[in-house]
């Protein structure tokens, strides 16, 4: 019984006006997307507490906020702050404004489908547009994800299954419930070099979208970064996918984003 008054604490967002995908205006230096946090995809809630820390961090430092919505009842999104910058339509995870930024957040999801079309259609604005740095930081417990990446032969694949049996427990069946937020996939994992392994094969498609003079690299937390593709040059241009467990723990991120 006591879930029902936390869920009672997440109201819905009241009726807002979208934005138009053309009139979106946004800075050089970073942008949050939130994409379809909504309970009609993450029914267990499990990306809620992450997406509104990810939306309080970069309100805090005056960081763009964008809420990508689709045509779901309104009364299924759970964001707790209820005013982005943004609301625009996006029926996939489609971006249909310039995104040309140095520093992109995303939260929301699901991974494997809405938020890879959202990332892959900013990274094809990146490829395009003048080299530079980049960085994608992922904050892992506001992504919601199915697991489908999670392949059989991988030596976490029991564990993760009988995880998501256990949350899914008495649920009733196909895509609605079975869902967990991206940290708490690498609570199964749990060593470094598989969970380096998992999130390499999650990543957006890096390798046909920027050409050979970019590098690329992978991070987690504070590890060292896993070179991906080095480039030729001394500095070239350096697309950086940083995954952080929350948004909350701000020693994780770069200093430059300390308010």
């Amino acid at each position: 019984m006591w879930l029902l008054p936390a869920l009672a604490c997440a109201a819905a967002c009241p009726p807002h006006q979208q934005t138009p995908a053309a009139q979106v205006r946004l800075g050089p230096e970073s942008l949050l997307l939130v994409v379809h946090p909504s309970s009609t995809y993450d029914a267990r809630f499990s990306s809620k507490r992450g997406v509104d820390e990810a939306v309080r961090y970069a309100k805090g430092r005056r960081i763009p906020v964008i809420y990508l919505e689709d045509d779901t009842p309104l009364q299924y999104y759970f964001p707790e702050d209820c005013e982005p910058d943004h609301w625009v339509r996006s029926e996939g995870g489609e971006v249909n404004f310039s995104a040309d930024v140095t520093r992109l957040y995303v939260v929301g999801g699901h991974l494997e489908l809405c938020l890879s079309t959202a990332l892959h259609d900013i990274l094809l604005q990146w490829a395009r547009g003048e080299p530079r740095n980049r960085t994608v930081t992922f904050f892992m417990d506001g992504i919601y994800s199915n697991g489908k990446l999670v392949q059989p032969e991988a030596p976490f694949f029991g564990d993760f299954v009988r995880f998501i049996d256990i949350v899914t427990y008495g649920r009733p069946g196909g895509e609605h419930w079975p869902k967990l937020n991206l940290l708490e996939t690498m609570g199964v994992i749990l060593r470094e070099e598989h969970e380096l392994d998992y999130l390499t094969q999650v990543l957006p498609r890096w390798d046909t979208t920027f050409p050979e003079n970019y590098r690329v690299e992978l991070q987690l937390n504070d590890s060292v970064k896993k070179v991906l593709r080095s480039a030729p040059g001394w500095h070239p241009p350096t697309v950086l996918f940083h995954f952080v467990d929350s948004a909350a723990d701000g020693r994780l991120l770069p200093s430059g984003d300390m308010p």
